[in-house]
């Protein structure tokens, strides 16, 4: 799994990704064929549910970024990881951590996301 870290800020980048075909077309590449998402706010089970969490997590958090908060820490097909989500070089607002799980050809297959700061 050498090339983890590339996979993670290309999984952020779809976070980011406001054309809704450049961001399912990357969700298609980028995730297995029936992949799961699931964190404190709720569950997405497979690519058109995961394409759908991530629109309305734009439009709840309009005109801010997800960024890699560190280096990614993986072993075998799972991978931990921090981000952030707040103004372009600015303060982040929402602070997290995912644990992804890999298949065997290194796409994503499940992401368990976890909350860390959160706005009051």
């Amino acid at each position: 799994m050498s090339d983890v870290q590339q996979q993670v800020e290309r999984y952020l980048a779809i976070w980011n990704e406001t054309d809704p075909a450049a961001r399912r077309a990357a969700i298609d590449e980028l995730w297995t064929e029936n992949p799961v998402y699931v964190d404190p706010l709720g569950v997405a089970e497979g690519r058109d549910a995961i394409d759908a969490f991530i629109g309305a997590a734009q439009k709840q958090f309009p005109g801010l970024v997800f960024r890699a908060a560190g280096a990614v820490d993986a072993h075998h097909d799972v991978a931990r990881f921090t981000w952030e989500l707040g103004p372009e070089g600015g303060e982040a607002m929402v602070v997290g951590f995912d644990v992804a799980v890999f298949a065997a050809d290194g796409r994503f297959d499940r992401v368990h996301g976890f909350l860390d700061k959160v706005p009051a």
